[in-house]
C-alpha cells in the first residue's frame, strides 16, 4: 500500500479533506465539517476561550490527544481542524479496517519525513487490540507522530494504560438542540458547501424538531436534512409531514456493549432508588427501545429489591423474582408490562439499605477483628464425641420463652451490625427489636439457662 495516498499536508486553510471525486457529491455532513476550530459548535468546555486544548493548538505544543464521546459530536472534525490550523501532515486510519502491516507502513513513512509534524488520526481507536496499540507507543513517545484517537467507548476500559497515560483525554458531549439547529439552518442556506442551491427552506420549528429527533448527533441530523431536502425535488418548504417518516424510523442511540448501556442502566437504578417512578419508566422505555435484554433489567430489579428496598417492604423481593421468571416464560413484547409493573413497585416502595449496610459491617468486622469461635452452647451436639465434649450444653430453646427471647448470647463478643431504618415495614421491626432487647436484658443469659427444663430439640 502507498501510505502517501492516506495522508495530506494541510498547507492551505481552504484545502478540502481528502475524499476523492467531486466534492459536491460527498455527503452533506462531510461538506459541512468545520474548517477551523472556531467553526466547531457545542464543545465550548474543551474549545472555549482559555481552554487547555485551544491553547495547546494555538501554540502548536500539543502531544497525543484522545477524543471520547458519542457519534456525531465532532471528534473527526476537530482532528481535521487541528491539522489544518497547525499545517500538519495528516494521516487517517480507521481501526475497523486497519491491521499491523498498515500501521508499520504509516509509522515508517512518518520516520522518513522527520521535518513534517505528522498527525496520525485513528478513528474508532477502541477497535485496536492491545498489540496494535502497543505498536504505537515508541513513535508516540518519541514524537515521531502525534496521535489523535477518536472513540465512542470509555478509554479507561478500551485504551491501554501506557497509551492513555501519554495522551490528553477530552470528552465531547452530545450537541444541544440549539447547536444542531444552527448548523442545519446554515446548511440549508450555504450555496458553496450546503443545500442552498436547492432552494429548500424550513421553519424554525421544523429544524428544532429535526434536531431533537437526532439526539445530539450532528452527522445524523445533516444526513436526515439532506435526504429530506433531496426528496422534495425542487424549491419548496420542509413541513412537519416530511419529518413523520424519519420520526417513525428513529433509532434510539443505545449499544449493548458501550457507554449508553452502562449510563442508562445506572440512571434507571438511581431513579428507582430515588423513588422517582417517572424517571424510572423513561429509562426503562429507552432500554427496551434500544434492544436491551429484558432479563438483564429483571436481574437489576431483583438486586434493587434487596439492596435498596429491603426490609422496608418485604414483598418487593418476591415480586421482583416473580417478574424475572415471568420475563423468561412470557417473552417480549408482553414482558415489557411485567418489567413496568416491577419497576413501578420498586420505585414507589419505601426504601431501606439496612441489609446492605449490615452485610458490609459484618464483612468489615470479619476482616478487621479476630474471628470469633462458635460458642459451645451453639455447637452441633450430634454424636457421642460431641456430647462428651459438652457441645450444645446450655443451649436454651427459644420457643420455650415468651416471644422466643431466651436471653442467651449467640456470639462470644456481642456485635451491633444491623440498624433498622424507621420507614415502611421496617419501623415495626425496629420497635420489635427494641422490645426484645428489653426482654433479654431482664433475663439470665448463657450457661445460667442450661438444662432448666428446656425442651431443646434438634441440634
Amino acid at each position: 500500500m502507498n501510505t502517501d495516498d492516506q495522508s495530506e499536508l494541510f498547507s492551505e486553510p481552504e484545502t478540502a479533506v481528502r475524499g476523492g471525486g467531486d466534492p459536491a457529491t460527498r455527503p452533506l455532513a462531510v461538506r459541512m465539517r468545520p474548517r477551523t476550530l472556531s467553526e466547531v459548535v457545542g464543545q465550548d468546555h474543551i474549545l472555549g476561550p482559555g481552554s487547555l486544548l485551544a491553547r495547546l493548538v494555538a501554540q502548536n505544543t500539543f502531544g497525543s490527544l484522545l477524543f471520547y464521546g458519542p457519534p456525531g459530536t465532532g471528534k473527526t472534525s476537530i482532528a481535521e481542524a487541528i491539522a489544518r490550523q497547525t499545517r500538519s501532515r495528516f494521516v487517517r486510519v480507521n481501526a475497523v479496517m486497519s491491521n499491523m502491516a498498515e500501521l508499520r507502513d504509516v509509522l515508517g513513512a512518518a520516520r522518513r519525513v522527520p521535518g513534517a509534524r505528522t498527525i496520525l488520526f485513528i478513528d474508532e481507536l477502541h477497535r485496536f487490540n492491545k498489540t496494535q496499540q502497543d505498536l504505537l507507543l515508541p513513535d508516540v513517545e518519541q514524537g515521531v507522530v502525534r496521535l489523535i484517537g477518536a472513540t465512542t467507548h470509555n478509554p479507561g476500559f478500551y485504551v491501554n494504560p501506557p497509551l492513555l497515560s501519554r495522551s490528553h483525554l477530552f470528552r465531547l458531549e452530545p450537541l444541544s438542540t440549539e447547536a444542531v439547529k444552527g448548523v442545519l439552518a446554515l446548511a440549508l442556506g450555504d450555496r458553496e458547501r450546503g443545500l442552498g442551491g436547492l432552494g429548500v427552506t424550513a421553519s424554525d420549528r421544523v429544524l428544532t424538531e429535526l434536531a431533537v429527533l437526532c439526539d445530539g448527533d450532528l452527522r445524523r441530523a445533516l444526513n436526515a436534512l439532506e435526504v429530506i431536502s433531496l426528496g422534495r425535488g425542487g424549491p419548496s418548504e420542509i413541513t412537519a409531514e416530511d419529518l413523520a417518516t424519519f420520526a417513525r424510523e428513529r433509532r434510539i442511540r443505545y449499544d449493548a456493549d458501550e457507554d449508553e448501556h452502562y449510563d442508562t442502566i445506572s440512571a434507571f437504578i438511581k431513579s428507582c432508588r430515588g423513588s422517582d417512578p417517572d424517571a424510572a419508566m423513561y429509562w426503562l422505555a429507552k432500554m427496551l427501545a434500544g434492544g436491551e435484554d429484558p432479563r438483564f433489567v429483571a436481574r437489576r430489579l431483583v438486586i434493587l429489591a434487596s439492596e435498596d428496598v429491603g426490609l422496608a417492604d418485604p414483598h418487593a423481593l418476591p415480586l421482583a423474582v416473580a417478574a424475572h421468571h415471568a420475563v423468561d416464560f412470557v417473552g417480549l413484547p408482553e414482558a415489557e408490562l411485567t418489567l413496568a409493573h416491577a419497576t413501578l413497585y420498586i420505585a414507589t416502595a419505601p426504601k431501606s439499605n439496612s441489609a446492605t449496610l449490615a452485610l458490609g459491617e459484618a464483612r468489615r468486622t470479619l476482616s478487621e477483628e479476630p474471628v470469633q469461635s462458635v460458642p459451645a452452647h451453639l455447637r452441633d451436639k450430634g454424636g457421642q464425641a460431641s456430647k462428651r465434649m459438652g457441645q450444645g450444653r446450655g443451649y436454651a430453646y427459644s420457643h420455650d420463652y415468651p416471644e422466643g427471647i431466651s436471653g442467651q448470647d449467640y456470639l462470644e463478643r456481642p456485635l451491633s451490625l444491623y440498624a433498622p431504618k424507621g420507614g415502611g415495614a421496617e419501623a415495626a421491626i425496629a420497635e420489635r427489636l427494641g422490645r426484645w432487647r428489653a426482654l433479654k436484658a431482664g433475663r439470665p443469659a448463657g450457661n445460667e439457662l442450661a438444662d432448666k427444663g428446656s425442651k431443646s430439640v434438634g441440634s
